[in-house]
């Protein structure tokens, strides 16, 4: 894979909509950010916020990721939803080798990081999908892995094995537990982990240190990113004197995008008198 391609697909999908993401979750639940019992003031609130939604987006990122790997190595990417029609199973990768006739399943997590009871949670999601594709594949024709990304945390890999050999046992199907390069060991292809390895460190010294939360300094960009936005969750957002107060000064502190923002509910004020009430809120706000 390029390097830039790499790039779009991690940068796409954590940073793409994060600021709507935020701006959504803080209307929908703003005593998580200005609750007075918390320890933390706003800024720092939004800023933990920020941090944890990239680490959640950066696991979604490399199955994205390592789909498109599959994709360039030859192999067939395969439907991830199953289900009979009454209840349907969200696979993380499946592909099919079309010359081998094997077709893989992984249940991919960055670490292994899981207390008790996600661990016993993460082999009885991995036991329900096996089961389900058996119901698709033969047992001789899937090969299925549970795979953690990262290995230098390996908090529980005696109860994975022990868990997956035993589903060996009953389901005689492949299965194998697999941290950082064993799994591309597995498939014949080590070089895809020593070009992630390479990639993520350029990537990293590239991206900033910490988020920004002055949605200003980008406000063009902002715009398109949050003027979609329901209505409904704006005008919520406008009418909570507090957020106004303490939050959207953090946002927008030189009311670039708040203008912005009033100058297309005005332009849309002729669809709706929501978008009316809207602007003139907005307008309010940007008069203080």
């Amino acid at each position: 894979m390029d390097y830039k391609t790499f790039c779009s697909i991690l940068n796409k999908q954590i940073f793409e909509t994060s600021k709507r993401d935020l701006i959504e979750k803080i209307s929908s639940y703003p005593d998580r950010y200005i609750g007075l019992f918390r320890p933390t003031k706003p800024r720092a609130k939004i800023l933990q916020n920020l941090l944890q939604s990239n680490e959640i987006r950066f696991g979604d990122a490399l199955e994205n990721l390592f789909e498109k790997y599959f994709e360039e190595l030859g192999y067939v990417n395969l439907e991830k939803k199953i289900g009979n029609g009454k209840e349907y199973l969200d696979l993380d990768q499946i592909f099919r080798d079309k010359a081998k006739g094997i077709v893989y399943f992984i249940e991919q997590k960055v670490r292994d990081d899981h207390d008790s009871t996600k661990k016993r949670g993460q082999m009885g999601n991995f036991e329900k999908k096996i089961n389900a594709l058996l119901k698709i594949y033969k047992e001789n024709e899937l090969k299925c892995y549970t795979y953690f990304i990262d290995p230098g945390l390996i908090k529980n890999k005696k109860y994975y094995m022990q868990e997956i050999e035993k589903i060996y046992s009953d389901y005689n199907v492949f299965t194998k537990l697999c941290y950082g390069k064993d799994f591309w060991d597995d498939i014949d292809h080590p070089e895809v982990w020593d070009e992630l390895l390479n990639y993520l460190k350029c990537w990293k010294s590239e991206i900033p240190d910490m988020p920004s939360i002055n949605f200003d300094d980008d406000a063009k960009n902002t715009l398109e990113e949050i003027k979609d936005i329901d209505v409904s969750k704006f005008r919520k957002l406008f009418n909570n004197s507090e957020i106004c107060n303490e939050i959207l000064p953090i946002l927008f502190p030189e009311k670039k995008v708040l203008k912005f923002l009033y100058a297309y509910f005005n332009e849309k004020a002729a669809h709706g008198s929501i978008y009316k009430t809207l602007s003139k809120k907005i307008n309010e706000i940007i008069l203080k």
